[in-house]
């Protein structure tokens, strides 16, 4: 038998925490997902060194973050496939690991099927990891079985509980923090739209079509239909964004919106470093998009949304606040979609209409132009729910 998990709240008896490191090597929505717990780790060890082990592209995100101290690139692995691994720099990456003399290593990556036996071999003092529930915990008392059920920042949450730390309720990850866009930033999306011919002082709404996957991409067609219905019905110039890679998808929403009146639709796929796409989505009046990285910056930086979820797990990767974000989706069998590409007709996507989109973006203009004439600002709140409950911000058509 192993020994039960500590009580959330509880001292595990760690001894003195001076130098710790976290593995989370993924893309940005899963990143954003798990500032939370990385708060809340950082209010459990105030004093200790937290160096966070993630994927290259983090390292500037990682820069900001004030509860971070150090950004340790991980080479890959074979068994991820988060990017293409880096085989010749692994012995010397465990070599620097090890070389750290780490009091606590921490795997919160995922289920621990494959990170676990990779955390290990950083020979940490204590090793905090979830582990499948089929399978031996790292270090008993320290490990927690992969929840199956819950968002993904309660889910994290879970195992910075048995560390001794806060709940999530008792202190929500504040939203500027997660995603702390800058003036400069600012300033270079404001040139940006400039350069690209936007009319100065017209309010915009941001368009994303793309996702890294085909199966979680709504139709361009469709974006274009919503995105007509709303810059006749506000005044408003639609911005297309996306990565370079992105580049086709978001083509085709650029053709199905052509006859737009100049300055109406402006592409800026490929050119918008992380910071610029932050600062032109913490700008915008709303965001629409497919279930993927930029949802979940419009969630940090306060932006209402409409996310088309389309194949994922929306208990767990919906963001909160249901008066700022709709998440709407379909109930398919299939669902939730492993497939990178829809192998059958696509229904989870299909399902979801333009004219159910173009009713909440209006519903979200409406409110925010009604929350701006306001004189009392509302009270900020954490931007994943600390539970779940009848208000759950999911539209299910």
């Amino acid at each position: 038998m192993h020994a039960p998990p500590a009580e959330p709240g509880s001292d595990p008896g760690l001894g003195p925490v001076r130098r710790i490191a976290v593995l989370r090597a993924l893309v940005l929505g899963d990143m954003l997902c798990a500032v939370p717990a990385l708060q809340a780790l950082r209010r459990r060890f105030p004093d200790a060194h937290i160096a966070l082990v993630g994927l290259p592209w983090a390292r500037e995100w990682v820069g900001r973050l004030a509860c971070i101290d150090e950004f340790i690139e991980f080479p890959g692995h074979p068994g991820l496939p988060e990017r293409v691994p880096d085989e010749t720099a692994w012995p010397a990456f465990v070599a620097d690991m090890q070389a750290r003399r780490l009091d606590l290593a921490v795997q919160l990556h995922g289920s621990g099927r494959l990170t676990n036996s990779l955390v290990a071999a950083w020979s940490a003092r204590h090793v905090a990891a979830f582990h499948e529930p089929d399978r031996a915990a790292p270090e008993p008392g320290l490990s927690v079985p992969w929840p199956e059920a819950g968002s993904e920042a309660q889910r994290l949450m879970r195992l910075i509980a048995v560390l001794g730390g806060p709940a999530l309720h008792e202190g929500p990850a504040r939203p500027a923090d997660a995603f702390p866009v800058r003036d400069a930033d600012r300033e270079a999306a404001r040139g940006l739209l400039r350069a690209r011919g936007a009319p100065p002082g017209r309010p915009w709404v941001c368009l994303h079509a793309g996702a890294q996957w085909p199966s979680r991409r709504w139709p361009p067609a469709r974006f274009a239909q919503v995105g007509r219905a709303l810059a006749t019905a506000h005044d408003l110039t639609l911005v297309l964004t996306g990565v370079a890679s992105e580049g086709p998808v978001v083509a085709a929403l650029e053709a199905a919106l052509q006859g737009l009146a100049p300055g109406r639709c402006v592409n800026l796929v490929g050119l918008t470093p992380l910071w610029t796409v932050g600062a032109l989505i913490e700008g915008a009046r709303l965001l629409v998009s497919n279930d993927t990285g930029v949802s979940h910056v419009a969630a940090a930086v306060g932006t209402p949304s409409v996310v088309i979820s389309c194949g994922a797990e929306v208990a767990r990767w919906a963001p909160g606040r249901p008066e700022l974000h709709r998440v709407l989706w379909a109930e398919v069998p299939c669902r939730p979609c492993t497939h990178a590409r829809c192998p059958t007709g696509h229904e989870c996507a299909m399902a979801v209409g333009p004219c159910d989109v173009v009713d909440h973006a209006l519903s979200l203009l409406r409110r925010t132009e009604k929350a701006d004439a306001s004189p009392t600002p509302s009270p900020e709140r954490s931007f994943y729910p600390a539970t779940v409950d009848s208000e759950t911000p999911w539209t299910l058509l």
